[in-house]
């Protein structure tokens, strides 16, 4: 009856047990697929910030030509190089990454 008893009591913590790790899976899941939209999310700011860099590089030349030809001074404002001074951002430049798995409904 012991035995029998201590049987019962080791298939009722292990079936605890497993029922503990899935639900730690679960959370290790959730918290990867957080993790791969947060990625995703910095992926498209950094490229943006990229974007509208450029753009204000741009901006900036166009105002400097105004400038030169018209002689008004013009307030042009100075952009960061994120080459130069890199501690000026956030956090480091990643290449974007995409994968198939990425897209599935």
């Amino acid at each position: 009856m012991r035995k029998q008893k201590q049987m019962g009591d080791l298939v009722n913590e292990v079936s605890k047990l497993q029922n503990e790790n899935n639900q730690l899976m679960q959370g290790i899941n959730v918290g990867q697929q957080r993790r791969m939209a947060m990625e995703s999310a910095n992926n498209v700011l950094r490229a943006q910030a990229v974007e509208l860099t450029e753009r204000l590089r741009s901006l900036n030349s166009v105002l400097q030509i105004v400038e030169d030809v018209s002689g008004l001074s013009m307030e042009i404002p100075e952009i960061p190089d994120p080459l130069l001074k890199p501690w000026q951002l956030p956090c480091s430049v990643m290449p974007i990454m995409a994968s198939a798995d990425m897209f599935q409904y």
